[in-house]
């Protein structure tokens, strides 16, 4: 078995597999890609991920209150001393370690840019439209190859309906669009009422990806303390169920580009998803779990499962298996929905 790290090509039997993809306008050595999360705020993580065979690695994301809080935390260190001797300022360390703005965020990108190859995709999780606007423009200045725009919003106000929220991804992503001229790509939930319309609408607003689906936050309670606790819990399997017929579902029906996340854990499951219709599949609670030296088993096991079954390419593959080309595509629809209920036992 020859591995080669451009185009990430094995060779088995004298034939030659290729699992090169393309994601965002880029071209990816490979269709697993890390996705938003602890891993990548080390750098060594990260050119391990890149020696693992990743094809890229989205970065773990900035928050506009993070940012907010540390320059108001900076203001509040500095702001009660000024009036009170013109030196008072000297015994403060300099603004860099106060990690005011997004200043260190930035400087990531710039380092993972100098460690690794393969692109780096940046991952903002703003609340206001001008933060959304301009932390894009900051994290374009900085190097990175794409963004990914994880936008959660949780609808608690009464007086908001489910259109305004739609709403309001929608004017987020045209007003990032016109302000960025790198690649962006939606991380959604799957709440809508109308996730094939929203898809839509976020296709024509200028979003070149999608990324299907966002697990949010889920709180619990602790019995013991009668508190709110914050719950961390890993995804499994099954859950690539869902991204997996939504996939399938707007295949070829819009220009964005599909990524599958959660429930990516195998080969199989990377094989499923690309037969569906994804560019891409991220990879998070896996790596947390097994390590990042998981991303060259699975492209091992992937490159061997499609020279077995006579594919010399992941695009041979690639929607084979979606809403538009299965023989009965109400096997992802309401009817095979009412059959497995009158057929468990």
């Amino acid at each position: 078995m020859v591995k080669g790290k451009l185009g990430h090509q094995l060779k088995y039997a004298g034939k030659q597999m290729n699992i090169t993809t393309n994601y965002l306008g880029l071209k990816l050595s490979s269709p697993i890609v890390p996705s938003a999360g602890p891993l990548s705020q080390d750098i060594g993580n990260i050119k391990a991920m890149e020696d693992s065979g990743a094809g890229a690695v989205v970065l773990f994301s900035i928050f506009e209150e993070q940012i907010e809080h540390e320059e108001l935390e900076f203001y509040n260190h500095t702001t009660p001393h000024l009036e009170s001797h013109a030196e008072a300022l000297s015994y403060f360390p300099p603004s860099i370690n106060f990690k005011t703005g997004p200043d260190e965020y930035l400087e990531h990108i710039r380092k993972a840019k100098e460690a690794v190859s393969i692109p780096i995709i940046a991952s903002l999780n703003g609340k206001s439209l001008g933060g959304w606007i301009d932390y894009a423009k900051k994290i374009e200045s900085a190097g990175a190859d794409a963004l990914e725009l994880n936008i959660y919003r949780l609808a608690t106000d009464l007086s908001v309906s489910g259109s305004d929220v739609e709403s309001s991804y929608i004017e987020i992503v045209k007003e990032v669009r016109k302000s960025v001229s790198i690649p962006i790509a939606v991380k959604l939930g799957s709440f809508f009422s109308s996730i094939a319309w929203m898809a839509n609408q976020l296709d024509k607003a200028g979003a070149n990806g999608l990324v299907l689906f966002n697990r949010f936050y889920q709180p619990d309670i602790d019995l013991e303390k009668l508190e709110v606790m914050p719950s961390v819990i890993l995804s499994t399997p099954m859950e690539m169920r869902l991204p997996l017929r939504w996939i399938a579902i707007l295949y070829n029906r819009i220009n964005a580009d599909l990524a599958a996340t959660s429930g990516v854990y195998s080969e199989q499951d990377v094989i499923k998803m690309i037969m569906a219709g994804a560019s891409v599949t991220q990879m998070l609670s896996s790596l947390l779990k097994f390590g990042i030296s998981h991303i060259a088993e699975v492209n091992s096991k992937l490159d061997y499962w499609m020279e077995v079954n006579e594919y010399e390419s992941l695009e041979q593959m690639r929607g084979s298996m979606s809403y538009m080309n299965v023989s009965d595509p109400s096997q992802f629809e309401r009817a095979n929905y009412m059959k497995l209920l009158n057929s468990y036992k």
